[in-house]
């Protein structure tokens, strides 16, 4: 005999609670190991980024990253390299754009800055649609939407990469 279905979630509840313990999955902030990430993140200087692009993607940087204190030198530096490309695709019958691709790809190293040498590099991207419409107000509008949005995905995604990296044990 099965029991009633409104225990069912219930049941399923407790299941998961019981297999939590055997789980591996920690945040990167806890108090136990976030002191690791903290400190790097707070160590971390981020260099300049050409281009209205980089310099979106250099202040969501400097916003995630805490800063370790007035005059402490710090012990990172990152660099970044972006490639910001838009491509037209879905093509009309009169061969005008129907909709665009905004994808930006973000090259980056984390650097000693005592030493000069490269502790940890990858790769983040995104990408973003944009519908191409009659008014090119409001296609140019949308492109730059589409550049900010990228560029808090792409802040995003190294800031929880080096937290990641932080954790383990630089």
């Amino acid at each position: 005999m099965s029991p009633p279905r409104p225990l069912l979630p219930l049941l399923a509840a407790v299941a998961c609670l019981a297999v939590l313990p055997a789980c591996q999955l920690r945040p990167v902030y806890s108090a136990s190991t976030g002191a690791a990430a903290t400190g790097l993140l707070g160590g971390v200087e981020v260099s300049p980024i050409p281009e209205r692009t980089g310099f979106l993607v250099r202040d969501q940087l400097v916003s995630r990253l805490a800063p370790q204190g007035a005059g402490a030198a710090p012990r990172y530096r990152l660099d970044v390299t972006l490639d910001d490309r838009i491509e037209g695709f879905g093509v009309r019958g009169d061969n005008t754009i129907v909709r665009e691709r905004r994808t930006l790809r973000a090259r980056y190293a984390l650097v000693e800055t005592e030493t000069g040498r490269k502790v940890f590099e990858s790769v983040a991207g995104a990408d973003a649609g944009i519908d191409v419409v009659a008014s090119e107000y409001a296609v140019v509008a949308a492109e730059v939407t589409a550049s900010e949005r990228l560029a808090e995905a792409i802040a995003e995604q190294i800031v929880g990469r080096l937290a990641i990296f932080a954790r383990r044990g630089s």
